[in-house]
């Protein structure tokens, strides 16, 4: 399986790939569920190499760890998917 940084990178550098509609499914710590968001919601700070942020709906922004990362849709096509951890 591809690990999500590299999927994310190919999403951003790669014109031919990037150029579709993305969303990344996360696990939000607070709600306790999956949260999808669009990749033009999310911004990759220079030299973070751990995780990404996002910018929810209510104006807060905060940092998303990639391994709480659980899906990426490509299109409306699930491309990438990480299995849950065990509660």
């Amino acid at each position: 399986m591809t690990p999500i940084h590299a999927l994310l990178a190919r999403v951003r550098w790669d014109p031919e790939f990037g150029a579709a509609r993305f969303v990344i499914g996360y696990y939000d710590r607070i709600t306790r569920a999956q949260v999808q968001v669009p990749l033009e919601h999310i911004r990759f700070p220079p030299g973070e190499g751990f995780g990404f942020g996002v910018q929810a709906e209510d104006g807060t922004a905060h940092t998303v760890p990639y391994h709480r990362v659980r899906s990426v849709w490509r299109n409306d096509v699930l491309i990438w998917h990480r299995h849950a951890p065990p509660a």
